[in-house]
């Protein structure tokens, strides 16, 4: 009840990002869903269609976690330990808010489901919908259900788990770990060739792999603003990005794995491009993955944008110029474009290679 209380009074903004997650969530149920939907037409090769469908499913769970970073409701403050509402505490209402959110979007992904298929209300869009889902086979309700409970599951444990008390670990240590993970998703993509559930295995260890290396990559595009002799907005915009290391760092990387992706794709136009088994689903899934991640660096903007409200509000207190905060928000932006894109499409470029070699 506590957690359903917070959710209903919080202000319009954290509203909306909990719809995002919930949007988020009726995606993933649909999605699978319709694979559900094709393994019962067609058995024979459901599997790998049922593993790609778990990239979305990752996607958003990690942006579940986002936007509970962000919830005022879960951020500690004076006397809530006093009143039952310790970190502990906090992050099983952060977990049950986040499993209301992600059950939402289940239960909407059931209804357009059965809409599409004509089970609830006639045929839209000229019985297309029916065709794709295969409305003419019997739908596995205990199925279904176990498909549609994998979102909020999945979402509120990691949100406990992301949300637990925990010392903080310097960044740069994960880059080792990262480089590794890469260079290893790589290499199954080379062994495996142009099978679906090696590409797959290999992709996953590859945006693993760059998202563990994205707070250090971050936190060396600080170093290097602020390196030759920087002036005052160089120094502001290197330490700022050396603070929120930690926090965009890693959907940084899925990002760049994303692009890795796109690119990838651009690469490989004129080989048959990349070999999905998603069929029709491939589009839909691949903006929903965007989307996702996309709405994940843009939340731990945000987080990141709280934490330094403080630091914000002492320098504009001194004087400092508001352009100047915005001058070097977009230094640091430029800094991070600068390292990443090249990074990315020299990731694309090996992926490539090893796909065709």
């Amino acid at each position: 009840m506590l957690a359903l209380r917070l959710a209903r009074g919080s202000r319009p903004l954290v509203q909306l990002r909990r719809l995002l997650v919930a949007a988020a969530s009726a995606g993933t149920g649909l999605l699978l869903l319709s694979v559900l939907a094709e393994a019962t037409a067609h058995p024979a090769g459901s599997f790998p269609r049922l593993l790609w469908a778990l990239v979305p499913l990752a996607v958003t769970v990690r942006l579940a976690v986002a936007v509970a970073r962000t919830d005022p409701a879960t951020r500690p403050r004076d006397g809530m330990s006093a009143a039952g509402l310790g970190p502990v505490r906090l992050s099983l209402v952060a977990a049950i808010s986040t499993a209301v959110a992600c059950t939402l979007g289940s239960v909407i992904a059931l209804a357009v489901f059965l809409h599409l298929r004509g089970d609830v209300t006639g045929l839209p869009f000229d019985g297309a919908g029916a065709e794709l889902l295969h409305a003419d086979l019997p739908l596995p309700v205990a199925a279904s259900l176990t498909l549609l409970a994998v979102v909020p599951l999945a979402g509120s444990a990691a949100v406990a788990v992301a949300l637990r008390p925990r010392a903080p670990r310097p960044v740069q240590a994960s880059l080792p770990w990262g480089v590794a993970l890469t260079a290893c998703g790589l290499a199954v993509e080379a062994y495996a060739g142009r099978d679906t559930a090696g590409l797959l295995a290999g992709w996953s260890l590859t945006a693993l792999g760059l998202a563990l290396a994205g707070p250090a990559l971050t936190y060396a595009c600080g170093a290097l603003v602020q390196s030759a002799r920087p002036g005052a907005l160089r120094l502001l915009a290197g330490r700022g990005l050396q603070e929120e290391a930690g926090r965009v760092g890693g959907p940084l990387g899925l990002l760049c794995a994303v692009a890795v992706a796109g690119f990838t794709a651009l690469a490989l136009r004129d080989r048959g491009g990349l070999p999905l088994s998603l069929g029709p689903l491939t589009g839909p899934a691949t903006a929903l993955v965007a989307g996702c991640v996309a709405a994940t660096l843009l939340t731990a903007a945000v987080e990141a944008r709280q934490a330094r409200a403080q630091t914000r509000q002492t320098l504009l207190g001194l004087g400092t110029p508001g352009r100047v905060l915005r001058t070097a928000a977009g230094l640091r932006a430029t800094a991070l474009l600068t390292v990443c894109a090249p990074l990315s499409w020299g990731v694309a470029q090996l992926t490539a290679a090893a796909l065709t070699r």
